[in-house]
């Protein structure tokens, strides 16, 4: 018989304090609680990871070596388990190559419509192409002028690796002589030596002759060998005019003569070389050094480093890490300035920008063909040479094509920029794929459209009897997965969107449509927030499409903050009371109705009204006209020469449903036009056509919530700097005055201190060659990451390993009267992290955390009063009490004279901000414009305001 309930006995993992809870099966179930009350310990560390564990010890040792050794979680028993699904909050995929069409496979049907149903056009000409002949083929030749050479060869390997020896082998075989291979002319009878790992074209030499009428029954026995040899493929080499024309059994224009490859799904594949744009290999851009980056400021003159990759070539060993790179004296570099400025006559004193534009363009991109006398003094040697001058950007592409450093490259990353590609135009497609259309459509006019409207011409487009046959099936998958991602509200979303813009919210409503699209049942889902980035208004949608995903038979976990889906639940789990070592406890496990009469549970008191963030009695004043900052013009991705005004000393707050263009005014424009202007930063900004104000602030922080470090050295001690203090407070010690130890002897990155058996990592990685790397504890320091003489150094009985140890709580009531660390870990508390542990692994934070983390950094710095602070939903994975602390941490910094815009969803921040923006009416196509801004009242009394109608029962 099914069992009714999961059952967990004694679970101890991280916070949990040895607790017993019911969790009703094929039910949906929220989890919730403050933030670090064990939420997440019990949903995924204990639940998902049992049920991980349980299902790979089900499978064979063969199969269980390549997936490694899963620890059980520390709890004493767990039964009723079905197999787990997490669907976490995570970008999709960092691979450029990766868009929404492909991680959902709509783009693989799509590939499949076209490639069965889609008719070839001309990618010249646009005239529709039909299948041609043998017959075809040879009058089209005898067309070209009497006496033009022609080469008939037949295509046997195109673009594939290997040595493929076989292939020359059988050619000989059956009688051919040459064969051209990579566009030369080879014999046969020599020994073709090719690189296995390239990729090879090889066609066989069928025929050459000079077109006549007299050579019509030759060339039609040449032409039909090559075809039969070819698989119905042909190709023609015009030697004397330097071009091929490639014939095909399948289709080729007449009016153009161009031959259209065979449709199938390799060819709509821009991961595929037969279908990729080959001058961005699929990508859709291209990258290329910019010179406004190589020469960020033209005012300096060559003389005082106006090449910034260079540096300052006269300044000996100035070059730094420029000098390393290049592997000599750093000023060659200045040595072959001299010598082009005298070969030019221009003047290395002058303002690059003053340059005359033939001597700019020399510096940037070289002298071309022209012979340059160079003359290099070193320390030892004198030399001479004669030469052309490379250019400094054609200097930095060949030297970024040759290193082989990650470092190198992400540092020469900094003087590159995107542009879409000029043959494709961002397509990834080659020019035949692009040429077939399905209606009057493309592939790619196809996965640009928002997915609300590609269903929509979906089901427009009409077929033939015979077509129908073959396009129902396919659009009808399509347009099933089409459904469940505009159910998760994604219907603004382009099947051509990059994945790697995809954020955590969304990335994981993807996954979630995916695993509906599946029809699986008797599986357990875990899912973490998928409210997050949700408009109230699609917050509906998304509990439908978890309440079908439990029709279907399956127990749906949800770790949840939001009141809509709390309500919506089937039953509660409620932890607490308190976060870190005050958490760990059920203090609710039941209905929502028993749930809001509950006095010891925070959340019962947020839903039944007892408890409540109130609206402020009065709002800041709106600034002076003139204290403002105006964008206009704003014009990236669904902006449409938008204007937006932002009053600065405010709390302001960004609003409008998924995908309305918040991100693309504030982050995009606002955002970046502000660091570059103030901080000559040089980011990509969206363009407009003016943005006035940004000299009424010093500088603008952008609090996101990217990781705080892409190493496990990182943690929240050393990012907000109160590792410092604490390393300082440490080397002042009696003991460790008396050795000589320095603040330094208490990093974990520096030799001395730590323990050089495991590097300071505290792990050791052994290599496992084909399978992947373990990591085991460090037996020389027991995973404490400092050598034993470090270790011996206590304050108050505590070392360094053991202070890093603690949480922020435990830490703060530790270093009470210290005001340096105090500070810092006070600022860490005021944000909601009280439980965090200070050395915890930044690779382990979600993105909520690291953004408080980011948001408590700037908080411990001293205030200008003149900042302008950018928050992209500082709610996610907050409680509504945990929310009240960072509204009054907001509020404090935009009370010393600051501003802060806020992009944000949760009612409990919209309402007590100054001033909103809200963007829409819809998403994607149907937003990009500004609804209505001003006060939460005057938006709660818009009508076209889908903010302003959920906002009405707020104030």
């Amino acid at each position: 018989m099914e069992p009714k309930h999961i059952h967990i006995r004694g679970a101890r993992m991280h916070n949990l304090k040895n607790i017993d809870v019911d969790i009703p099966r094929n039910r949906l179930v929220v989890f919730t609680g403050l933030s670090g009350s064990g939420k997440s310990t019990l949903a995924f560390d204990t639940l998902y990871a049992e049920g991980q564990r349980r299902y790979v010890e089900s499978l064979s040792t063969y199969a269980r070596q390549f997936l490694g050794q899963m620890e059980k979680p520390d709890v004493d028993s767990l039964e009723g388990l079905s197999p787990a699904v997490s669907i976490e909050q995570r970008t999709t995929s960092r691979n450029p190559r990766s868009t929404v069409g492909t991680i959902t496979e709509v783009y693989d049907h799509l590939r499949l419509l076209f490639a069965r149903v889609g008719h070839a056009h001309c990618p010249e000409c646009g005239d529709r192409i039909s299948p041609q002949s043998i017959q075809d083929m040879v009058e089209s030749l005898l067309s070209e002028p009497e006496g033009t050479k022609t080469i008939i060869l037949a295509p046997i390997i195109d673009h594939r690796k290997g040595e493929h020896r076989e292939v020359f082998t059988r050619l000989k075989k059956e009688g051919f002589v040459r064969a051209r291979v990579n566009g030369e002319i080879v014999s046969l009878d020599e020994e073709i030596s090719l690189d296995r790992n390239k990729r090879h074209r090889i066609e066989a030499v069928v025929d050459r002759l000079v077109i006549r009428k007299s050579v019509e029954r030759r060339l039609y026995d040449s032409v039909t060998t090559a075809v039969g040899l070819a698989e119905g493929m042909l190709l023609v080499n015009f030697p004397e005019q330097q071009r091929d024309v490639m014939f095909s059994e399948q289709a080729a224009c007449i009016k153009c003569g161009r031959s259209m490859p065979e449709l199938s799904p390799r060819l709509f594949s821009f991961n595929n070389p037969k279908g990729a744009c080959s001058e961005c290999s699929g990508l859709g851009v291209k990258q290329f050094f910019d010179p406004s980056l190589v020469v960020p400021d033209g005012a300096l003159s060559l003389r005082q480093g106006a090449i910034a990759p260079w540096g300052n070539p006269w300044r000996i060993g100035g070059g730094g890490r420029r000098r390393r790179w290049e592997g000599g004296d750093a000023s060659v570099y200045g040595q072959q300035l001299e010598a082009v400025a005298a070969h030019y006559g221009f003047d290395l004193d002058r303002p690059f920008a003053k340059l005359a534009k033939k001597a700019q363009e020399i510096v940037l991109y070289g002298s071309g063909g022209e012979m340059i006398d160079f003359e290099y003094k070193g320390r030892q040697r004198h030399t001479r040479s004669r030469a052309v001058f490379e250019g400094v950007i054609p200097s930095l592409a060949r030297r970024f094509m040759e290193t082989s450093s990650p470092g190198i490259r992400e540092w020469m990353s900094g003087y590159m920029n995107e542009q879409v590609c000029q043959v494709c135009n961002g397509a990834r497609l080659t020019p035949e794929a692009l040429a077939v259309k399905v209606g009057s459509w493309s592939i790619y006019d196809l996965t640009s459209f928002s997915i609300a409207r590609l269903r929509t011409e979906l089901l427009a487009m009409k077929f033939s009897s015979q077509e129908q046959m073959i396009a129902g099936r396919v659009i009808k998958e399509i347009n099933d997965r089409l459904d469940f991602l505009g159910n998760v509200g994604l219907g603004y979303l382009s099947m051509a969107r990059n994945a790697s813009t995809l954020s955590g919210g969304e990335a994981q409503r993807i996954r979630l449509a995916s695993q509906i699209g599946s029809r699986l049942a008797g599986v357990l889902y875990i899912l973490d927030e998928p409210s997050i980035g949700l408009h109230q208004r699609d917050n509906q949608r998304l509990i439908d499409t978890l309440v079908s995903l439990r029709d279907l038979g399956n127990t749906v976990l949800v770790v949840e903050h939001d009141s809509d889906t709390i309500l919506a639940a089937d039953h509660v789990v409620d932890m607490g009371p308190g976060a870190g070592v005050h958490g760990g406890e059920v203090v609710f496990s039941g209905s929502v109705d028993k749930l809001r009469k509950c006095a010891k549970s925070l959340t019962g008191g947020y839903l039944s009204g007892r408890l409540t963030i109130e609206v402020p009695e009065k709002r800041r004043p709106l600034p002076a006209r003139n204290k403002w900052i105006r964008v206009k013009g704003a014009a990236i991705n669904n902006l449409r020469e938008l204007e937006a005004n932002f009053p600065l000393g405010l709390l302001i707050c960004v609003t409008g449903v998924s995908g309305s263009g918040k991100s693309s005014l504030v982050i995009e424009t606002l955002y970046k036009q502000a660091v570059n202007h103030l901080q000559g930063g040089r980011e990509q900004a969206g363009p407009c056509r003016s943005i006035t104000g940004l000299d009424l602030v010093d500088k603008v922080i952008d609090i996101d919530q990217s990781p705080i470090g892409r190493t496990p050295r990182s943690n929240p001690a050393t990012y907000t700097g109160v590792l410092t203090p604490i390393r300082e407070l440490l080397s002042k010690l009696p003991e460790a005055r008396a050795r000589g130890y320095q603040p330094g002897r208490f990093s974990f990155n520096l030799r001395g201190g730590r323990c050089e058996a495991c590097e300071g990592d505290g792990v050791i990685r052994i290599s496992m060659h084909f399978l992947p790397d373990i990591y085991v504890t460090c037996e020389t320091c027991n995973g404490k990451r400092y050598n034993r003489e470090t270790l011996e150094i206590r304050y108050r009985d505590k070392n360094i390993a053991d202070i890093l140890t603690m949480n922020v709580e435990e830490a703060l009531s530790f270093f009470a009267k210290i005001p340096a660390i105090r500070s810092r870990l006070q600022t860490l508390y005021d944000v909601g992290l009280s439980y965090l542990a200070l050395g915890q692994s930044s690779v382990t934070l979600s993105g909520g955390e690291a953004q408080r983390i980011k948001l408590a950094r700037e908080l411990s710095k001293r205030s200008t009063g003149k900042t302008l602070y950018i928050l992209d939903e500082p709610t996610t994975g907050l409680h509504p009490d945990d929310i009240r602390n960072l509204l009054q941490v907001i509020g404090r910094l935009v009370d010393q004279g600051n501003s802060a815009v806020v992009i944000e969803h949760n009612l409990d921040v919209i309402k007590i901000a100054d001033h909103i923006i809200d963007m829409g009416p819809e998403g994607g196509d149907g937003g990009g414009t500004v609804l209505v801004a001003g006060t939460p009242e005057e938006v709660a009394a818009c009508p076209e305001s889908f903010t302003g109608q959920f906002l009405k029962n707020c104030l």
